[in-house]
């Protein structure tokens, strides 16, 4: 199944951004076990290579990505990583790099050029972000034109916004803080669990009412 696929099945991607390497991990173990199935690491987290390495021997049917991909180096590292797909914040040389190595991109764009250039350069998706700051409005606008565009927005998505979002169009969203929480720096695991579920909850209710 393609990346493409998957994100049209499950609707989010989970987005660890941490400053604890062994809370990160424990962090991507639990969205596992509480059945998210597509989870970026943010190479801005201490070994995010070491974690999406020793976290994709064990995955199974989850995958388990890399994001904050900005430099040839990052993509190639997460390819020996094993990562399944890389996520960039912006149109960089990481997307690229990623690209050409096999590995499905989900391209960070926010202008209709941007967009249009990431699609053509072959990413599988494209992370509309920083989402707020047009909301499932401009989403809407942009579908108009680009109504083919695969688009996963990300950046300030709560379990609302993300409703808001599939209702304009979303393939799926990118969703950090709201899930997450202090999780990642150590924070409780037992509310990322509360969290968890809550949001796929949400997913669900979304997904009856279509």
């Amino acid at each position: 199944m393609s990346l493409t696929d998957r994100l049209r099945r499950e609707r989010v991607i989970a987005i660890i951004r941490g400053t604890d390497t062994k809370a990160a991990e424990r962090t991507v173990h639990i969205l596992r076990e509480e059945g998210i199935a597509l989870i970026e690491v943010s190479l801005t987290t201490p070994d995010a290579a070491g974690i999406i390495a020793r976290s994709s021997r064990e995955a199974g049917d989850t995958l388990i990505g890399a994001g904050t991909v900005l430099t040839g180096d990052d993509a190639r590292a997460v390819q020996q990583a094993g990562a399944a797909f890389v996520v960039t914040p912006a149109l960089a040389e990481g997307s690229l790099t990623a690209h050409a190595l096999g590995l499905p991109v989900v391209a960070g764009a926010l202008t209709p050029t941007e967009i249009v250039r990431a699609v053509s350069e072959g990413a599988s998706a494209v992370k509309l972000f920083p989402a707020s700051v047009g909301g499932p409005a401009y989403l809407r606008s942009l579908r108009e034109p680009l109504p083919e565009v695969p688009f996963v927005p990300t950046g300030g998505v709560d379990a609302d916004a993300a409703h808001a979002y599939l209702e304009a169009g979303a393939l799926a969203v990118g969703v950090g803080a709201p899930i997450m929480g202090d999780a990642p720096h150590g924070g409780d695991p037992d509310a990322l669990r509360e969290r968890c579920r809550a949001f796929l909850t949400a997913l669900t209710r979304h997904r009856e009412g279509e």
